[in-house]
């Protein structure tokens, strides 16, 4: 029997968020928050529309995932998003104790990497490069349209 709720089928919806963003003017960011193969939370970044610099698609998942089972613990979720999570988002994380995280592009300028691999939870598993190309796509092309227009 094939398994089609695979990382590439979650990632795919988090990729659909994304869009989302991307259609809203802000940066296309997306996430998606999976329990028992079930999506429980979705989110893309609203930064712009919230004047809210904290409002990252992982935070806002997260939140979302944590009050759809009226716990602070994820420890038996899975996060996927289109990009490294931040700092920020890397501590969420931690806090939230959530068991993995899947990612599909790096964020060398601000991903949680600079700082170090010590800012999640010891027992949360990474999992990096699922649909790299077309995560960092969206991306690129967002910031490269933005840069032609100043």
């Amino acid at each position: 029997m094939i398994n089609v709720y695979n990382d590439d089928f979650f990632m795919k919806e988090a990729l659909k968020e994304a869009q989302l963003a991307l259609q809203e003017n802000e940066v296309p960011i997306g996430a998606v928050v999976v329990c028992n193969k079930q999506i429980i939370a979705r989110a893309h970044n609203m930064t712009e529309r919230l004047n809210d610099a904290t409002a990252h698609a992982e935070m806002l998942a997260i939140t979302a995932a944590e009050n759809y089972l009226g716990s602070k613990y994820l420890n038996e979720c899975t996060l996927y998003v289109t990009l490294e999570p931040c700092v920020m988002c890397a501590g969420a994380s931690f806090w939230s104790r959530i068991g993995k995280i899947v990612y599909a592009a790096p964020d060398l300028r601000h991903g949680y990497k600079k700082a170090g691999d010590k800012l999640f939870h010891p027992k949360t598993e990474i999992v990096s490069g699922i649909m790299e190309a077309e995560c960092a796509s969206i991306i690129k092309d967002f910031f490269s349209k933005r840069r032609n227009l100043q």
